[in-house]
């Protein structure tokens, strides 16, 4: 028994020998070359390009099974370029052959030097990396059998080097005119297994800028692709940018989800666009503008839903804290929180903005007054809303301070939700020129054409500062309360302006008119209105006690019914109109003085007195003047019809059926 149980061992160790043998003398033996032709062909017919390898194959069998060669090419398919699609300088694998009878994979060597493609979109949008049909029906589709979940044909994975060196991909698109490289690509691998962590580094040059990537991942586990796998990768790209991502992955290859952190380290976005582009450099209103950017957030990703939790952007010294949630990617439905402390996007707009400011009103108001033939005349697409249609949106957003062009904004807080094509801002609310606006707007596309409505209240507001900013004059002051509630219809702004309808109230207390004295206009119609030499350098002005306009706005044109003006010596009433669409003003002023105006230099009684007061010309420039034949009309029924002599004269020679005709005459003299 012995003697058996000796002879099966030497004869397992001859054996064993016998195939050690083997494996070393083969590859002296078998010529790989003489089958380079058939695989050169085979490739090729199933391609549909050229193949060839430049150098001879090489094969060895023990310790490690290994294939090497050097100069493969693969060509372009027809209609494009001669030169290969890929080429490979040199490459060469190692795998150890007699762990893999135990389903052990143990890699030696997996180098690729030189490698390099070329991806190339012809003007007619052909591509050179789309392999082409073999031309043949398809089968038809059977039915999928029950899924079952894959396992790897290996039990253990060790790899001692793995590297691609000098790398390159490079894309052009005629049609663009453009051409991209990535070159110099280096990736290593270290520690490549199942049960320890993957230590990765790559770097390559994007267009010329570098970029790298280092880290770890893994390790990937008994079964890779599922399970839990940890992420630590830092990213730097151009000499600017560095970013660290930290998590976990979990099931990609089933069920893939991902908990992660990604750390953007503060940088110079102005700095890095213009190594991006440096021949069109950005320039702010403010040189230290987008000086700095850092971000920080935690991201739940899933192919159901990504979310983004404690977010941190800042930008300069502006900090957002932000959360943001996205599910549901055919129809979105989106949820975000803001929160944002201080921004002043003057800073942000182009240098000369501030120059161009005014010229750009104007021409955005002469644009504006222009009536809107896009849609008919232009062949203006009309503009696609299916996405607005579609989309579920909850969201909140909270402004510390907001600066915009004059105008300081604080306390901005509003909620907007978005379902089947309706979309609603309520509540709004901010803090402004010492006062408050609060209310809410609804913008409906469920039709062709949006319709909006926005309903707002105006609680102590101080107009002056408000109106300086936007028109850049003082022509108003006071406490104001209104209450505005406005729809429209349209597009474009001019569009808009045309559909615009609505009812407000404007109340300003404790106020002034600057620019127009109404006492005075009735002591010294010619020094009120510029027409006689100013006593003082002093600018005229009107004080209030109470100006309450409310008003009615119809296809653009605002009605005034009527406006009315409290002053201790002044009563006024105002009616007219605005062409918003125009930008044009046509009202009638009618002051009446209450008792004396000694406080106005005036010693006499004035009781009674009317000097009408025609306010014409354009927003931009206004224009007031004496309705000096209004005047005269009303002066012939006082001082003449209404004298007390006139009057005995009538009567005493009965001339009662020639007043009105004579009346009539007089005022004829005085046309409209």
């Amino acid at each position: 028994m012995k003697k058996w149980v000796k002879w099966v061992f030497i004869g397992g160790l001859g054996l064993l020998g016998l195939i050690i043998a083997a494996l070393l003398i083969i590859p002296f033996f078998v010529d790989l070359n003489r089958y380079k032709p058939m695989v050169e062909e085979k490739v090729a017919a199933a391609t549909g390009r050229s193949f060839q390898i430049g150098s001879d194959l090489r094969l060895s069998l023990f310790p490690w099974a290994g294939v090497a060669f050097s100069d493969l090419k693969l060509g372009n398919p027809p209609g494009f370029d001669d030169d290969p699609f890929a080429t490979i300088d040199t490459f060469e694998v190692r795998v150890k052959l007699l762990a893999l009878l135990s389903r052990h994979l143990e890699i030696s060597k997996f180098v690729v030097e030189g490698p390099r493609v070329t991806l190339i979109k012809r003007r007619d949008g052909q591509t050179n990396w789309q392999f082409g049909s073999t031309g043949k029906t398809p089968p038809a589709p059977q039915e999928t059998p029950q899924a079952t979940t894959p396992t790897l044909p290996i039990k253990t994975l060790a790899v001692d080097q793995f590297s691609i060196s000098r790398g390159s991909i490079v894309y052009v698109d005629q049609a663009a005119a453009a051409r991209r490289e990535i070159t110099d690509f280096e990736l290593s691998l270290q520690d490549a297994s199942f049960h320890k962590p993957v230590h990765i580094k790559a770097s390559a040059r994007l267009d010329g800028r570098p970029a790298a990537l280092a880290g770890t991942f893994g390790p990937l586990g008994d079964s890779p692709g599922r399970g839990t796998i940890p992420v630590d990768l830092t990213i730097e790209a151009v000499g600017q940018l560095k970013a660290h991502l930290t998590g976990k992955v979990s099931d990609p290859v089933e069920t893939p989800k991902a908990n992660l952190v990604l750390v953007v380290n503060p940088f110079s976005p102005k700095a890095l666009l213009a190594s991006l582009q440096p021949d069109q450099p950005i320039r702010t209103a403010d040189p230290k503008a987008l000086e700095k950017l850092g971000l920080k957030a935690s991201i739940a990703a899933s192919p159901e839903s990504v979310s983004v939790t404690q977010g941190e952007l800042l930008i300069d010294d502006t900090n957002l804290a932000f959360a943001v949630q996205a599910s549901q990617f055919d129809r979105p439905n989106l949820k975000f929180d803001l929160d944002l402390d201080r921004i002043d996007l003057n800073r942000y707009l182009p240098p000369d903005s501030a120059q161009g400011t005014d010229t750009a009103q104007q021409e955005v108001g002469k644009q504006a007054g222009s009536p809107d033939k896009t849609s008919k005349n232009s062949g203006r697409q009309p503009a696609d809303y299916s996405a607005l249609r579609r989309l579920i949106l909850d969201g909140r957003l909270r402004v510390g301070t907001l600066i915009i062009d004059k105008s300081s904004l604080t306390d901005l807080q509003l909620a907007v939700a978005a379902k089947a094509g309706l979309v609603r801002v309520d509540p709004f609310s901010l803090t402004a020129f010492q006062g408050s606006i609060s209310g809410s707007g609804l913008i409906n596309v469920k039709g062709q054409v949006p319709a909006s409505s926005v309903e707002m209240r105006v609680r102590d507001l101080q107009v002056a500062p408000l109106v300086e900013a936007q028109t850049g004059k003082d022509i108003l002051e006071g406490t104001t309360n209104a209450t505005i509630k406005l729809q429209m219809v349209g597009e474009t702004p001019a569009a808009v302006k045309q559909s615009l309808d609505g009812t407000g109230e404007l109340r300003i207390t404790d106020g002034a008119i600057v620019g127009v004295d109404l006492a005075a206009m009735a002591r010294n119609v010619k020094a009120a209105f510029g027409m006689d030499q100013p006593t003082s350098g002093e600018r005229p002005r009107t004080d209030f006690t109470e100006l309450l306009a409310p008003f009615s706005i119809q296809k653009g044109v605002l009605k005034t019914s009527p406006t009315s003006l409290k002053s201790p010596f002044v009563r006024l009433q105002a009616t007219g109109s605005a062409d918003l669409v125009k930008e044009t003003l046509d009202f009638r002023i009618e002051p009446k003085l209450v008792g004396t105006i000694k406080g106005q230099g005036d010693q006499k009684s004035r009781e009674g007195i009317m000097v009408p007061v025609l306010v014409t010309g354009s927003f931009s420039a206004p224009q007031f003047r004496p309705d000096l034949k209004a005047i005269a009309r009303e002066q012939i029924d006082k001082q003449v019809f209404e004298n007390e002599k006139v009057k005995e004269m009538i009567e005493k020679n009965k001339l009662q059926p020639y007043q009105e005709p004579v009346k009539d005459l007089l005022k004829g003299f005085i046309k409209k």
